[in-house]
């Protein structure tokens, strides 16, 4: 149920439960108030009557908005005068729409009893699943949890089996020819190309 009421010059809409910043009213924080002006009213798309309806609400605080700053200036007359100001305002919670009272929340134990089920699940499947003293959970961990070998093992010689040692042997022919053609496409070397004298 929802209704619309109309307090300090302004229109809200409310259901239960519904939390509302309004314009100051009397009254300490935990007071319940009822706000008498109720314009409309109505459950989904069916109107109701509005005949001697209230609103029940209870004050929550009362408070302060944000500052808004006051500035005045008249040029040329060395006028400049600057204010600031925050306006009072109310929290009010809407307890009840007429006779329908705010619905109390049983969220929570739903929440709880799901949580309960869940945990209730994995124990059931562990149990249907079991073959000779063995889980499904554990049988898949003997699978899946066996550590892989390492691809690229931290010893030199057993990464790279064909290289050979820089000192003690000689390179040869083939070790040339390939530092040749590694060198093949690139740049010359600065001065390392000189012209040979013209014979006369």
């Amino acid at each position: 149920m929802f209704a619309v009421v109309r307090t300090g010059g302004k229109q809200y809409r409310v259901a239960p439960g519904d939390k509302i910043v309004v314009e100051k009213l009397d009254g300490n924080a935990g007071d319940k108030i009822t706000l008498g002006e109720v314009l409309l009213a109505g459950e989904g798309s069916n109107l109701r009557s509005t005949d001697g309806l209230t609103v029940a609400a209870e004050i929550v605080a009362q408070a302060k908005g944000d500052k808004v700053t006051v500035f005045k200036k008249r040029r040329r007359h060395n006028y400049r005068r600057k204010k600031g100001h925050r306006q009072q305002h109310t929290i009010l919670k809407i307890v009840a729409i007429g006779d329908h009272k705010e619905t109390k929340k049983a969220a929570p134990k739903a929440e709880a009893a799901s949580a309960a089920a869940k945990s209730a699940a994995p124990a059931k499947a562990a149990k249907d699943n079991k073959v000779e003293g063995v889980t499904s959970e554990e049988g898949a961990g003997s699978v899946a949890g066996k550590p892989t070998a390492n691809p690229a093992p931290n010893d030199e010689k057993a990464a790279n089996p064909d290289a050979k040692k820089a000192s003690g042997k000689k390179s040869t022919g083939a070790d040339k020819a390939s530092a040749a053609g590694s060198t093949e496409n690139a740049a010359p070397a600065k001065g390392s190309t000189k012209k040979a004298p013209k014979a006369k």
